[in-house]
């Protein structure tokens, strides 16, 4: 680990959902390299060891689960196998764009169960540990494609605006607002990569 390294984490546990590659792996590495304990969520096991790799080499804690959050079951059992967290970052899922008569109603849902359902059992599941302990983090990667019509991406951008929505409403909820109030912060972050998928394609994040 750099010299030159914050440790401002250092005793707190993060789990980044689809982080063995792109922004996600960007985002474990930093949250490792600021002392956290980081559990590296994807869908490639290979991808997550060699992240898990990087994060040790340089003098990190990381370890890999392995599920597809678009199943709620899978969802469910990572919930259950991370345990108490202190940080969650939801960035898994994947991107479509092309003309809307070329979307077929199994992929739109795909969107939907990658992009927002995945997050929502996440918090549904980790938020309420948190709100108990008085503290924590939750981090949901939006996208500019929330607010902005982009061609091609009616499907994608719903599934941006429904998780930023999900965020905004989460500080107000019964279970959350009284630690949203002192500790517990909720937030969407618009930085994330940018899609490149070329039209009537999809490109996942895992």
């Amino acid at each position: 680990m750099s010299p030159n390294a914050h440790h401002d984490l250092q005793g707190l546990r993060a789990l980044v959902t689809g982080a063995t590659s792109g922004l996600g792996r960007v985002i474990a590495l930093r949250l490792a390299s600021d002392g956290a304990e980081v559990v590296v969520h994807g869908r490639d096991a290979a991808r997550g060891a060699q992240t898990v790799e990087s994060i040790r080499t340089s003098g990190g804690k990381g370890s890999f689960v392995q599920a597809d959050l678009s199943d709620p079951a899978n969802a469910a059992r990572l919930a259950e196998q991370v345990g108490e967290v202190d940080i969650l970052v939801n960035n898994a899922g994947f991107s479509w764009f092309g003309p809307t008569p070329d979307l077929d109603a199994e992929t739109f849902d795909a969107l939907f169960a990658s992009n927002v359902r995945s997050a929502y059992l996440l918090v549904a599941a980790l938020a309420p540990k948190m709100a108990a302990r008085g503290k924590g983090s939750i981090v949901n990667l939006s996208s500019m494609a929330a607010q902005v019509g982009l061609p091609g991406g009616a499907a994608y951008s719903a599934t941006k605006a429904s998780l930023a929505a999900m965020t905004r409403s989460w500080p107000r909820s019964s279970a959350l607002a009284y630690a949203s109030t002192r500790s517990l912060r909720v937030r969407c972050s618009p930085r994330e990569q940018h899609p490149t998928a070329l039209p009537s394609s999809a490109r996942r994040r895992s």
